[in-house]
């Protein structure tokens, strides 16, 4: 079996909702509205780091507060907000990052209607990926919290790996029985991986790579090589990879001994 095959056997079982949980992905399952799934998304998305537990523990508390996130949003006030998440905390995230956050994300949709046509509008389909096009995201976001990047919003100077926010691309672009979807407008082909410690370490046993600093160039070497094994998908293997090297280690060293002819 060759290492194409390696994989897609890896996805075909593991890439399934049962295997979702402990993740801050399952919160978007409740949202049928595209509206509503973004947001979601993103605060999502963007408060995974840390412990698992403490992750969907901060999660489950911001959207008990929003009901409808999409309609919250719009009809909230910057100083009832403040109110609500002055006792927020998430590790190195406070509650006035998480306030900072959501009036971002309500001018956004003040100016853009959603976050996807926010996105869209910066979005350049003549880009090799999609790099550029959430670098001017994040530049947009930044410049509706005042400049004051943290441990949120990230600079958008090329050093990171982009790890939340690759995630929460990855899950609004692809639509398949894990990743819930609904952003037609970017191709799968143009996703980057989102590197996490664990990913780095699995793609290092594969040989993606030998940088040994987990940034954006390293996340984009990663990607190229997996868009050799699968160009139209070069993030399908994502959640599956992941999941197999916390059920099934011995299948994850099949895959690395494949991976030597690859």
């Amino acid at each position: 079996m060759d290492i194409f095959e390696e994989l897609e056997s890896i996805y075909s079982y593991y890439n399934d909702r049962k295997y979702v949980h402990p993740d801050p992905l399952e919160f978007l399952y409740d949202y049928n509205d595209l509206k509503d799934r973004e947001i979601v998304g993103i605060i999502s998305a963007l408060l995974a780091y840390g412990r698992v537990a403490q992750i969907l523990k901060s999660i489950k508390i911001i959207l008990k507060e929003m009901q409808n996130p999409y309609d919250f949003l719009v009809g909230i006030s910057e100083k009832y907000l403040k109110d609500l998440f002055k006792d927020f905390t998430h590790r190195f995230t406070t509650g006035n990052e998480i306030v900072l956050l959501l009036t971002a994300l309500k001018k956004i949709i003040s100016g853009y209607e959603t976050i996807g046509q926010c996105f869209y509008s910066v979005y350049d389909e003549n880009d090799k990926n999609i790099f550029n096009s959430l670098n001017r995201f994040i530049k947009i976001l930044g410049n509706e919290i005042n400049g004051k990047f943290n441990s949120l919003v990230s600079k958008p100077d090329g050093s990171s790996a982009y790890k939340r926010f690759n995630l929460f691309l990855r899950w609004m672009t692809r639509k398949d029985n894990v990743d819930p979807g609904g952003w037609d407008f970017i191709p799968k082909s143009k996703l980057l991986i989102p590197l996490d410690t664990h990913m780095y370490r699995i793609c290092c046993a594969l040989s993606f790579t030998r940088r040994k600093q987990a940034g954006i160039k390293t996340v984009i070497e990663i990607t190229d090589c997996f868009r050799e094994i699968n160009p139209e998908d070069p993030v399908k293997y994502d959640f599956a990879l992941t999941r197999v090297s916390m059920h099934d280690k011995e299948k994850l060293i099949t895959l690395f001994n494949n991976c030597k002819n690859f």
